[in-house]
């Protein structure tokens, strides 16, 4: 079947968490957090529900982008609105495929027509790249806690609408896993083991 993409509705919300913990399971940690995220920005005022969507394959649900407000502080608190892009997921036996890449697209162009400047993110630099996507450096951003490195990624979604955004880059609370919310969170799926794998963030 042909793979399309649409909004994400209230009735998907526990599908694409089931398919963001079987995607992101044991990559960045024993386990994962990544579905209590998605959980979460969507009980978030940071939720930007126009940018959330979902791939399907029939009446199945593939994949998953969720876009929510952050902002960029700069030296003399000057707050500039951008957005986060995460989490992204794919069912693992579809990943490699276009879906991902499918949704980034149609995530990124919406969100230029409604008007917001830029996308940040944390995400594989050697991926992000082809939609454009650069070290948040280059537009003089850091992370909140004043560090740069190549996961920490910015886009501009007009010529120039970075100009001037400098500072820290905060993302909303929803991003903040703490362990036993994730403990307790767990208990609605089915058990599984977590293992240590050489994707892990050290």
């Amino acid at each position: 079947m042909t793979v399309t993409v649409r909004l994400e509705n209230e009735q998907d919300y526990k599908a694409v968490e089931n398919l963001t913990r079987e995607a992101f399971w044991d990559i960045y940690r024993p386990g994962c957090c990544e579905h209590l995220v998605a959980h979460k920005i969507r009980q978030s005022a940071a939720f930007v529900k126009e940018l959330s969507y979902v791939a399907c394959d029939g009446p199945e649900i593939i994949g998953n982008i969720i876009f929510s407000k952050a902002k960029a502080v700069s030296s003399d608190n000057t707050e500039f609105e951008v957005l986060a892009l995460g989490p992204v997921a794919v069912l693992p036996c579809r990943q490699k495929k276009g879906t991902g890449t499918l949704l980034i697209n149609t995530g990124l162009k919406k969100a230029k027509e409604l008007g917001f400047k830029a996308v940040i993110l944390f995400g594989n630099p050697l991926y992000y790249r082809r939609f454009g996507f650069t070290n948040a450096k280059t537009y003089a951003i850091t992370t909140s806690a004043g560090d740069n490195f190549d996961a920490f990624m910015a886009l501009e979604l007009f010529p120039r609408s970075l100009e001037g955004v400098t500072g820290g880059y905060y993302q909303d609370n929803a991003f903040d896993i703490d362990d036993r919310e994730l403990d307790s969170f767990e208990k609605n799926f089915p058990p599984r083991e977590k293992h240590v794998t050489d994707t892990q963030l050290k």
